[in-house]
């Protein structure tokens, strides 16, 4: 399956739960893993395997942040939980969801694009590795995900909700 990312919209009830024992990111991100017959929930957000790569073109870096608000897209936020075997979970607080869908809102799919640069992404070792498909892999792969993050974190913003993401 490889490493992707996943995120969830916090109510503030959510939120408060998560503040008061960070056991509860486990159930909020992956449901009762302890119920055999429980079904995993839904994430809100799924970047699938494609968050490196769209990481990369909002801070120029593999794995630091900058200080533009959207640099915390994927990376930012305090760790929560326990480690998922690829680190805690993330958390936004409500603050810093609207700071972040601001910056996301003001980025075009077209700026993006001219970030893209697929010999740079391969050096980076920016995974999943499939950058030599040129600008099919932006178009069909980083766009829509990149849309589907925008889209993600301005109903968070719009809603006065945190933000919980995992790499899973």
């Amino acid at each position: 399956m490889g490493m992707v990312l996943i995120g969830r919209r916090l109510s503030n009830d959510e939120l408060q739960a998560v503040l008061d024992g960070p056991a509860r990111v486990a159930a909020l991100l992956y449901g009762d893993l302890d119920d055999d017959d429980a079904e995993m929930p839904e994430p809100e957000l799924d970047l699938d395997k494609s968050w490196h790569g769209i990481h990369y073109l909002l801070t120029g870096t593999a794995w630091t942040m900058g200080q533009a608000a959207a640099d915390a897209a994927i990376l930012g936020g305090d760790e929560v939980g326990e480690d998922n075997g690829y680190g805690p979970a993330r958390l936004l607080r409500p603050a810093t969801v609207r700071m972040v869908a601001t910056a996301l809102d003001a980025l075009s799919v077209e700026t993006l694009r001219a970030r893209f640069d697929p010999d740079a992404m391969a050096a980076a070792d920016i995974y999943p590795n499939i950058w030599a498909g040129g600008a099919d892999e932006f178009d069909n792969y980083l766009a829509p995900y990149f849309t589907q993050l925008r889209q993600f974190y301005g109903a968070a913003a719009a809603s006065g909700q945190a933000v919980l993401l995992a790499i899973t």
